[in-house]
C-alpha cells in the first residue's frame, strides 16, 4: 500500500530525513517493543527495566537488568537491508541525517555518518550522581566478575546504561537538534516506529507543519498515518531497499 507513490516522493527530494525506530532493527534479530512479539508484549515485567524510578529504588531490579544486559542482542546483532538502503540514500546526496529512537547503533555500524540518537545507546553507560560516561563494556566486565550491580569508580553512585529511561527527560541539546534537522527536511520518512512514544513522535508534526513531505514507513497503523502523504507497510529490511 502507498509503495509507487512512496518511491516517487522519495526520488523527487532534494533532502530528506529519517526518523527510524525499534522496527527496523527486528530483522537484525532485535526485537521491537509493542509489537505481536515485542519485548514487553510478550514479558509486561521487562518494561519495570525500563523505568528509572524503579531501576533507582530496586537493587534486584537493578541486578536483574544488568544480567539482561550481558545477553543484549545488540551485541551480536548485524545490519541489514533496511540500514544498508539508508546508507545508499545518504552516498547519493539527499539523506542529511538520521534521527532515530534505536538504542543499538546499527545505522552506524551499517556505515550512516552522520545519526542523531535520540534515546541514547547500550554502547555505554551513565552514572546517575556524577554523571560520567564510561564503555558498557567494562561495567559488564565487572558483572561478569561477580559484581551484580557494579556502582561507579568515580563516585560509588548507580550505573545504568547510557539510554532514556521512562521517567528520565531526552537531552535538550540532543533534542534541539533533531528538530532542526526535521524542521530542514523537504521529506520525512518515518521508518520502524510506532510513533507512541513523545517526544519523539511528534517530530513527525514538526516536519509537516515545517512543509515537509511526510513518508511513513511501518509495519502497523500509526497516530499519524493520516498527516502522511504515502503510508507503506511491510518488512523494512525488503519495503526500504525497493523505496531509495
Amino acid at each position: 500500500m502507498g509503495t509507487e507513490q512512496a518511491r516517487e516522493l522519495i526520488a523527487k527530494a532534494g533532502r530528506i530525513v529519517v526518523l527510524s525506530g525499534a522496527g527496523i532493527s527486528t530483522d537484525s534479530g532485535i526485537p521491537d517493543f509493542r509489537g505481536p512479539d515485542g519485548l514487553w508484549t510478550k514479558n509486561p515485567d521487562a518494561q519495570r527495566m525500563s523505568n528509572l524510578r524503579e531501576y533507582q529504588r530496586d537493587p534486584a531490579l537493578r541486578a536483574q537488568t544488568w544480567l539482561a544486559r550481558r545477553v543484549h542482542p545488540a551485541w551480536t546483532a548485524e545490519p541489514n537491508a533496511a540500514h544498508l538502503a539508508l546508507v545508499r540514500l545518504e552516498r547519493g546526496g539527499r539523506l542529511a541525517a538520521i534521527v532515530t529512537q534505536n538504542i543499538d547503533r546499527l545505522h552506524q555500524r551499517a556505515g550512516s555518518s552522520r545519526v542523531i540518537e535520540l534515546h541514547g545507546t547500550i554502547f555505554d553507560t551513565v552514572c546517575l550522581s556524577c554523571a560520567e560516561v564510561r564503555p558498557m563494556r567494562e561495567a559488564l566486565e565487572r558483572v561478569a566478575a561477580g559484581e551484580v550491580d557494579p556502582p561507579c569508580l568515580r563516585c560509588g553512585g548507580i550505573l545504568k546504561s547510557a539510554t532514556v529511561s521512562f521517567g528520565q527527560a531526552l537531552d535538550r541539546a540532543v533534542l534541539d537538534e533533531a528538530r532542526a534537522v526535521v524542521e530542514s527536511a523537504d521529506l520525512l520518512m518515518a521508518v520502524g516506529s510506532s510513533l507512541t512514544v513523545q517526544p519523539a513522535a511528534g517530530l513527525v508534526g514538526l516536519a509537516a507543519r515545517a512543509g515537509a513531505v511526510v513518508v511513513l514507513c511501518n509495519a502497523s497503523p500509526t497516530p499519524y498515518d493520516g498527516m502522511a502523504s504515502a503510508v507503506v507497510r511491510g518488512s523494512l529490511s525488503v519495503v526500504l531497499p525497493e523505496l531509495v
